[in-house]
C-alpha cells in the first residue's frame, strides 16, 4: 500500500510540474493580443514622464484601443498592424525576455526605445484616423495633426519620388499612390521623425544630463543634428505596393530623398507630438544647418 501512495505522490508532482512548464512554453501569440490593461497603460506613461519622453499624444489614446504581442520577430523588430489596432514587439522589448508584459521604459536601451515610440506613434495615428478627429478625448492640437496629414496625404503624398534600390539614392523613380499606400508612407515617414527625435534626445540628455527642452545648449546640440538628419535624408518613410506583381520583387518601396519629410511636417509634429512650444521650435528653426530645408519651397 505505502509503495502505491509514494509512487501516486510522484506522479501528481510530475504532473503538476509538466503543467507549468507546458504552460511557460505556450508562445506568446496564444496568450497575448490582449488590450493593455488601464495600470500598466499609465505605467507606461508614468515611466515616459519621468525619462522626460513626451506624453501628451500617449494619452489621447484610450488604455484599451492598442492590443501588445510579443513574438521572436527576425526581420522587425516590431510590427503595428492597422486596423486591428495591434502591436506586435519583439520578445526582447517584454519584462525578462518572458514575451509578457512591457519591460520598465528605464531599462529600455535608447534603440529600444525609439522603435517603441515609433510605433505608439502609429497607433496614435491610428486611433485618430478611426475616429475621424471626432471623439471628445481627443485635444485640440491632435485634431489640428490630423487635418494637416488629410491635406499632405492628398498633395505631397500622392505623386512620389522612390528610390527602388536601397543602395542607389541617386536613381529615383516617379510613383503616383493609392489611397491606402499614401497614408502608409506618410504615417511611415512621420514615425520616422518621431522615433529619430526621441532617440536623439536621449543621446543628447545622456551626455549632458539634462532636459533638451529647459537647457538651451542641449536643444542647440538636439537642433545640429537635425540638420544633419535632414541633409542626409534620413527622414523618409516606405509604403507596401498594392500591386501583386511590384510585391512578388520587393514587399516595401522607400521614398527618395526629394520626398522625404519637410520642415512644415517637422513643425507640426514637434508643437502637436512631441509638446515643443512654438519659442523652442522658433528656436530650432535659427539653426544655421536647418536654413535650406526651411526655405525650401513648399510642395502644397
Amino acid at each position: 500500500m505505502m509503495p502505491s501512495i509514494v509512487l501516486l505522490r510522484y506522479l501528481l508532482l510530475w504532473c503538476c510540474v509538466s503543467g507549468f512548464a507546458l504552460l511557460d512554453g505556450v508562445s506568446p501569440r496564444s496568450v497575448q493580443g490582449e488590450p493593455l490593461s488601464g495600470s500598466m497603460w499609465e505605467r507606461l506613461v508614468s515611466d515616459a514622464e519621468q525619462l522626460h519622453l513626451p506624453t501628451a499624444f500617449l494619452k489621447n489614446i484610450p488604455p484599451d484601443f492598442i492590443r501588445f504581442e510579443f513574438d521572436d520577430l527576425r526581420t522587425y523588430a516590431a510590427e503595428y498592424h492597422l486596423g486591428e489596432h495591434r502591436l506586435v514587439l519583439n520578445r526582447s522589448l517584454s519584462f525578462n525576455a518572458a514575451g509578457r508584459v512591457l519591460k520598465p521604459l528605464s531599462k529600455m536601451t535608447h534603440k529600444e526605445l525609439e522603435v517603441l515610440y515609433h510605433e505608439l506613434f502609429h497607433a496614435y495615428m491610428d486611433y485618430l484616423a478611426s475616429t475621424g478627429g471626432q471623439t471628445a478625448g481627443i485635444d485640440d492640437a491632435s485634431a489640428s495633426l490630423l487635418d494637416v496629414a488629410r491635406r499632405l496625404q492628398a498633395c505631397r503624398y500622392t505623386d512620389v519620388a522612390i528610390a527602388p534600390l536601397a543602395h542607389r539614392q541617386h536613381e529615383t523613380e516617379s510613383r503616383y499612390l493609392t489611397q491606402s499606400e499614401s497614408w502608409e508612407a506618410l504615417n511611415e515617414t512621420w514615425a520616422v521623425f518621431i522615433g529619430w527625435a526621441i532617440w536623439s534626445q536621449l543621446e543628447v540628455e545622456r551626455k549632458g544630463g539634462g532636459s533638451i527642452i529647459h537647457q538651451q545648449r542641449y536643444l542647440d546640440q538636439w537642433a545640429q543634428r537635425l540638420g544633419q538628419a535632414f541633409s542626409h535624408g534620413e527622414f523618409r518613410g516606405y509604403y507596401v505596393p498594392q500591386d501583386e506583381e511590384e510585391r512578388r520583387m520587393t514587399q516595401k518601396r522607400f521614398l527618395a530623398g526629394q520626398s522625404q519629410l519637410t520642415w512644415e511636417e517637422a513643425k507640426a509634429l514637434m508643437m502637436q507630438v512631441l509638446g515643443f512650444s512654438i519659442e523652442v521650435v522658433g528656436h530650432i528653426a535659427k539653426s544655421p544647418g536647418l536654413s535650406v530645408v526651411i526655405n525650401a519651397p513648399s510642395p502644397c
